[in-house]
C-alpha cells in the first residue's frame, strides 16, 4: 500500500519549490515598494519636489492693512489724555468694495468713522461717568507713490468743521465741537471719493487729523487739546480698465 504525505512530512522537492515561490513574491513585493517610493523620494534623501500649483493673482507692491483686509482700524491714545482710546474706522463703501481692482483711474470710494472711548470706565458704565470728548475740525491730505519715483499727486482732500459735514445732521455741539465720545457721539463721513492717478501709481497714503479737546475729568468742564493723526496706506493695481463704480442707494454705505 502507497503511504500518504501529511503536511508535514511533504518530499523535499516540494518543499523547495514552495520556498522559491515565495521568495519570488516577496521580492517582487520588494520591487513594487521601491518603485512606489520612488514617487514620494527622489533618490538622494531630499524633500519630494513640490506639485506645481495653480496660478495666482500678483501681490500688491504697496503694503497696506486696507487693501488686505477690506478695512483699517487704529486705536491711538494722547500722552495728554492717558485711558482715552482713538479709534479711526477706514472701509470700502458698497460702490468700489474690492480693494484689489482699485486702479488709478476711475472713482475709488470710501467711509470713514472717528470715536472715542473712556477706557478708564467700563464700556457699560454710566455716561456721566465718562470724559467727554469733542471733534473741532477733520482733515485729510493724501499722497502717492509710484513705480518710477515720478511726481506726487493728492487725489484726495478734506479740511472742514467736523459737526457740518458729519453723517449726523444735529451732532450733540459745544464751543468745544461735536461729541465723539462712545457710544453717545461719533464722527462719520461716507462714500468719499479718491480721483483720477497717474498710471504708474503703486499706492497712496491718506493723512488723518483730528483737532480734538478732551475733558480732564468727568463732569469738570475742563479741557486739554490735541491732534489725533493716522496715515493709512491704500495699494493701487496696474490696469488699463478704470475702477468700476457701482450705483448705490443714497443710504448705501
Amino acid at each position: 500500500m502507497s503511504r500518504t504525505h501529511t503536511p508535514l512530512d511533504r518530499p523535499r522537492s516540494t518543499l523547495r519549490r514552495g520556498r522559491r515561490l515565495a521568495a519570488t513574491a516577496v521580492a517582487t513585493a520588494l520591487v513594487l515598494t521601491g518603485a512606489g517610493c520612488g514617487l514620494l523620494d527622489d533618490g538622494e534623501g531630499g524633500d519630494p519636489a513640490p506639485a506645481p500649483s495653480a496660478a495666482t493673482s500678483a501681490a500688491p507692491t504697496f503694503d497696506s492693512q486696507f487693501t488686505r483686509d477690506g478695512t483699517f482700524q487704529s486705536h491711538i491714545q494722547l500722552a495728554t489724555a492717558p485711558g482715552v482710546d482713538f479709534v479711526y474706522t477706514l472701509y470700502p463703501t458698497k460702490s468700489t468694495p474690492r480693494t484689489n481692482e482699485w486702479y488709478p483711474s476711475g472713482g475709488k470710494y470710501f467711509s470713514f468713522t472717528l470715536q472715542a472711548y473712556d477706557l478708564d470706565r467700563d464700556l457699560r458704565d454710566p455716561f456721566a461717568t465718562k470724559r467727554k470728548v469733542y471733534l473741532s475740525r477733520i482733515a485729510v491730505r493724501s499722497a502717492t507713490t509710484t513705480s518710477a519715483g515720478g511726481a506726487t499727486q493728492s487725489p484726495y482732500k478734506l479740511n472742514a468743521k467736523a459737526a457740518k459735514i458729519t453723517f449726523d445732521p444735529q451732532p450733540v455741539t459745544t464751543a468745544q465741537g461735536m461729541l465723539i465720545t462712545s457710544p453717545k457721539g461719533a464722527f462719520e463721513l461716507r462714500n468719499q471719493e479718491i480721483g483720477d492717478v497717474s498710471a504708474d501709481t503703486v499706492g497712496l497714503t491718506l493723512t488723518f487729523t483730528a483737532v480734538v479737546a478732551i475733558e480732564t475729568k468727568a463732569g469738570s468742564g475742563r479741557f486739554t487739546k490735541g491732534k489725533v493723526v493716522q496715515d493709512v496706506p491704500i495699494a493701487i493695481f496696474a490696469s488699463e480698465s478704470p475702477t468700476q463704480a457701482q450705483s448705490i442707494p443714497v443710504n448705501a454705505n
